[in-house]
This record gives structure tokens, sequence and C-alpha cells, in this order.
């Protein structure tokens, strides 16, 4: 394969990705407390060393998938009537315990689960204030959760609930769609995190402006595969060509 078919080649597999990326948000637009993802494209250059003569010294520039980030904007909050759920309106994140460890989430459909914990879709435990799951007892049937995260019932105190935020939210390891790992970043806590029980805030995504991106990324896809395809047919054209004059 020669230049040209190096650099197309570099162009077809970042745009694949490109797609693959904007397909998840889509399949995600009505994901609890997603964050969409976008691609970050880098240059590389590359230039000639083992050619003689001017054409030696012009750069040829490959594209690059240098990496993606979240849009860390927050979803729209819908109310749910369920006491359980709880949106968080400002910054920060929930803490759950998985068997990996302690993981974030923006997640808050909550419910009750075995032992009388309070665990997310997943079935994972949902952490308090000190680092240790939230339980209800029996007996307690009016469940409220006030804005700071403290959670009572009317039997008295049951716990608060675990908000922490992220100097680089960025550097986040997503797990899934909803859950990030914190990696090497230091949970900082939320004192006043806003929340709003009765509601969950749904995947910031924006489904019409995704899908618009999405058809203009298949788009470039395609004159991509139809530069490849001329530039084959031109290779061959020259083979074609050397072979005739050698016969």
């Amino acid at each position: 394969m020669d230049t040209p078919g190096y650099v197309i080649l570099s162009r077809l597999t970042v745009q694949n990705r490109a797609t693959a990326v904007l397909a998840n948000n889509v399949a995600n637009a009505d994901t609890p407390g997603f964050r969409a993802q976008r691609m970050v494209f880098a240059e590389m250059v590359e230039r000639g060393s083992d050619v003689a003569g001017p054409a030696s010294a012009r750069p040829t520039s490959y594209v690059q998938d240098r990496a993606t980030w979240r849009e860390m904007e927050s979803g729209t909050i819908a109310q749910t009537g369920n006491p359980l759920d709880v949106a968080i309106s400002g910054e920060g994140f929930f803490a759950i315990e998985t068997p990996r460890g302690e993981r974030f989430t923006r997640a808050g459909r909550f419910s009750i689960g075995a032992e009388g914990r309070i665990v997310d879709i997943e079935g994972h435990a949902v952490l308090g204030a000190a680092g240790q799951p939230l339980a209800i007892a029996p007996g307690d049937t009016r469940i409220e959760i006030l804005g700071d995260g403290t959670i009572r019932s009317e039997n008295g105190p049951i716990g608060k609930l675990r908000v922490v935020r992220f100097e680089n939210p960025q550097a986040l390891l997503a797990e899934g769609d909803r859950n990030f790992d914190a990696a090497a970043e230091r949970p900082i806590p939320v004192e006043r995190p806003g929340l709003v029980q009765g509601a969950v805030e749904g995947s910031n995504v924006r489904p019409i402006m995704e899908m618009t991106r999405l058809t203009a990324e298949l788009r470039e896809f395609q004159f991509a595969t139809q530069f490849s395809e001329r530039e084959n047919d031109r290779l061959q054209s020259v083979i074609d060509r050397v072979l005739r004059r050698r016969s």
C-alpha cells in the first residue's frame, strides 16, 4: 500500500470509531445519568527521510484517534413519584458498593433490596456518608430524603447519602453506561448537593442532535470509502500499464 492508501486507512479507522461513539450515545439517550461522549482527533505528521530530493521534505499527515471526553452537563430531571428515586441538581456523584470496589454514579434510581438495603438498578448497595451501606428498617414506611442527602422516616434519622465530586471528572474511568471508577482521582464530599427526591436525572444526550451528527459521520465514512476505491482503481490502472509495456 502506498502513502495515500495509508492516509485514507487512518481516516477510515477514525471514522469507524467516531460512528461507534455516536451510536453508543444514541443507544443511551434514555439511560439515567448517562454522559454523552465526544472524540478527540489529532494529526500525526510523518516526515520523509528515506527519499532523496525535495519530496523527502514534504510531511505526510495522518489522522489519529487521540481520546474521548465526556460532556458533564446535567441531564433533564424528571419526576417519578418514587420516594427512593433521587436526582442531583448540581455537581456530584452517588457512591455505590460493587464487587470491584466503590464506584460513582449520577443514576439515582434506587429501591429496597435484601435486608432492607437501598440499592441501585443493578442491585449494588448505596453508600452513606460514613462509607457503609444504607438500610431501611421494616417499620419505616414514610421515607423522606432532604436536599443535603439526609434520609429519615417517621421513626427518625436513617442516614445520609454519600455524594462526592472530583477536581477532574474527565479522568474518571467509565464502567458500563452509568458507573465510574475514580481511578487516581480523590473523591471530595459535597456538603450541600441539592438533591431532589422522587425524581431521576436522565441522560444529557440530545437525540436529534446526536442523530444529525451520526448522519454526518456516516456520510464522511462513505466519502472516505469512495476515495479508497478510486485510489485502488488508480493503482490497478498503473499496474496494468506497466504489465502491458513489459509484454
